[in-house]
């Protein structure tokens, strides 16, 4: 599994991940709405486990810096 997401792309994630459960098992949000969000937060938390985004792969999208020397996307100049 390639590694495509970033420090600041996984903090986000379990943020999110981590307030969704809270408003849903704290009665907040419910229903379907409230079982979607769940699953939804039940997957950022498994892709912010792994730190890769599989929605990432089709477009070459990364947030993760490169390794010194491997090249990559740098600054613009």
């Amino acid at each position: 599994m390639v590694k495509n997401m970033g420090v600041a792309d996984r903090t986000i994630r379990t943020l999110i991940a981590l307030v969704v459960g809270w408003l849903y098992f704290s009665g907040r949000i419910g229903g379907t709405v409230g079982v979607v969000l769940l699953v939804v937060a039940v997957v950022m938390l498994a892709t912010s486990a792994a730190g890769s985004c599989p929605a990432y792969l089709p477009f070459k999208l990364s947030t993760r810096r490169a390794a010194p020397g491997q090249g990559g996307p740098g600054p613009a100049a």
